[in-house]
């Protein structure tokens, strides 16, 4: 067993299987997503926030949007 495997034990909790993470496997925040590929269980974190971390990380954009109003008829009839 590698430092990045821990043998556990599964238990129940009412009708659920369960286990307990050891502190060195915690996640972090308060959901996770769980799926399974043939005999794995894979958990994932829920990471909120992350668009926005990405966002601001991207450098600003050089090219200018195109005018996509050109073949719009004029707003002189809009009723506010």
């Amino acid at each position: 067993m590698s430092t990045s495997e821990r043998h556990v034990r599964l238990f129940r909790n009412w009708r659920n299987q369960a286990l307990r993470i050891p502190r060195e496997f915690e996640l972090e925040g308060e959901e996770a997503l769980i799926h399974k590929e043939g005999d794995r269980l894979i958990v994932e974190p829920i990471r909120k926030g992350r668009l926005l971390s990405l966002l601001t990380s991207l450098p600003p954009l050089t090219e200018p949007f195109p005018d996509i109003d050109d073949d719009l008829p004029p707003l002189d009839d809009v009723l506010l």
